[in-house]
């Protein structure tokens, strides 16, 4: 019941509109900024980093995002009137232990990965490691990069999840568009313009993955502690001159950008086998229902937390 949540907030469509609409329009303004600009984005990103430093770089890109955040909690609690923990999940409390095994899970799996892609590939990496710059940059992405991830989260799957579902009285209308639109977020990325558009086949198939972990797990928590360590680790591990954050990281791949048959990999396999992986820790069950059922009315959530309560009592 994650999307019913949003019942105990006051209701008004057009609360769940501003937000979103103010930051997709200026996402497309960015967009077509970008694309219409005679000045290269590589180029102009190295010469901001020769200029200010990469660790500077890295908080400039971060600190909108991380403004963000407290801007979608702070809408949420003084216009909604809703609570952070019913916007984060449909437990009684946020389960951190939730957040913290899923960080830990991805983010010890893409550790194992990127060594082994170094090990098998060295010619793509050089050793970038820098114990004092290594550190300014770690104090930086521990600090704001889980909140750059948290407000994407609030804004994508709570915010806008609860609102599509209470409207559209369906599951499978929010897990849908704000999968798409989590995707298309990212058309402004370097990575899009060094690889084409076929990379937001992980984008959008991200999107989908993280949405469907909140809907089965009737809460934020996992695609909390996902994103955050998608993010930070590798921000930590690898960087290159062609993405998004160039960071004073441990390795710098200095291969040849290209896409291939490698960006269905996670799609179509990862990504299944980590829902595999969580649907059998916490026991999901009625995935039908969760994915693609229809949203409970007002009146239908309210006796059911009134029966609840009844039998908690009792």
């Amino acid at each position: 019941m994650y999307i019913e949540q949003g019942y105990k907030g006051t209701i008004g469509m057009w609360k769940y509109l501003i937000i979103p609409v103010g930051f997709i329009s200026f996402m497309v303004f960015n967009y077509i900024l970008t694309i219409n600009s005679s000045i290269d984005v590589e180029d102009a990103m190295r010469t901001m980093i020769e200029q200010l430093g990469s660790n500077i770089v890295l908080i400039i890109l971060l600190a909108p995002l991380v403004m963000g955040l407290f801007v979608v909690l702070g809408w949420s609690f003084l216009v909604h009137q809703q609570s952070i923990t019913s916007l984060t999940t449909s437990r009684k409390k946020i389960d951190w232990k939730r957040v913290f095994f899923a960080f830990g899970l991805w983010g010890g799996l893409t550790v194992l990965l990127t060594l082994i892609d170094v090990y098998t590939s060295p010619n793509d990496y050089v050793w970038n490691f820098d114990l004092t710059k290594f550190l300014s940059l770690a104090a930086i992405a521990i600090i704001l990069i889980p909140l750059q991830t948290s407000f994407e989260e609030y804004l994508f799957r709570a915010h806008m999840m609860q609102g599509l579902g209470l409207w559209s009285k369906t599951r499978w209308v929010p897990l849908i568009v704000t999968s798409v639109l989590f995707g298309l977020m990212h058309l402004g990325n370097p990575e899009v313009g060094k690889l084409g558009y076929g990379i937001m086949i992980y984008y959008i198939g991200t999107g989908f993955f993280l949405g469907i972990l909140t809907l089965m797990d009737e809460g934020l928590e996992l695609a909390l502690g996902f994103h955050a360590a998608n993010n930070l680790i590798t921000a930590l591990l690898v960087t290159a001159d062609w993405t998004a954050f160039q960071t004073h990281s441990i390795y710098k791949d200095i291969s040849q950008p290209e896409l291939g048959l490698d960006v269905l990999v996670p799609v179509l396999v990862v990504f299944p086998i980590l829902l595999w992986v969580f649907a059998r820790k916490y026991k999901w069950t009625n995935w039908k229902e969760k994915l693609f059922g229809m949203v409970m009315n007002k009146e239908q959530f309210v006796a059911l937390q009134d029966d609840d309560s009844s039998a908690v009592s009792a």
